[in-house]
């Protein structure tokens, strides 16, 4: 564990390489922090009621910044020791874990409020697609927001 930092905002990246729960993980480490939460989203194999047989995340090029917007945005709502939110580019398949987000609060009930919210406000705000190819031989573009 680490002492908390002046900035609570602790890692913010996009990234074309498998994330790392353990980095994510320690990155919120923090003394004051009585309670961490971690979401992990991961490819599944359907979406729709269609078998996804591969997809690929492409970003906006403000969509780091914008990234972190929505994590200072959770840390000014939230009494938040530390915050994580890294989010994967590029092709993933079924089972990786597209975006993995961690926020230490002192208390429990806080930590999974921000958690929420922030993968929430990601998923709505950030300018991230995802490109699916089904197993029927179609294919998509949607938000992954």
């Amino acid at each position: 564990m680490t002492h908390h930092a002046a900035d609570p905002v602790r890692l913010i990246a996009l990234r074309d390489t498998p994330l790392s729960l353990d980095e994510v993980h320690a990155a919120v480490g923090d003394t004051s922090a009585g309670g961490t939460v971690v979401f992990v989203g991961t490819v599944r194999d359907h979406d729709g009621g269609r078998g996804v047989t591969a997809l690929e995340y492409s970003a906006h090029p403000s969509a780091e910044e914008e990234l972190r917007r929505v994590a200072e945005k959770v840390v000014a709502d939230f009494p938040v020791a530390a915050l994580a939110a890294v989010h994967r580019v590029g092709p993933l398949a079924v089972t990786d874990a597209a975006v993995i987000v961690a926020v230490s609060c002192a208390h429990r009930a806080e930590a999974f409020d921000a958690c929420r919210r922030l993968i929430d406000d990601i998923k709505h705000t950030v300018p991230i697609w995802k490109h699916q190819r089904f197993a029927d031989g179609s294919e998509e573009w949607v938000s992954a927001c």
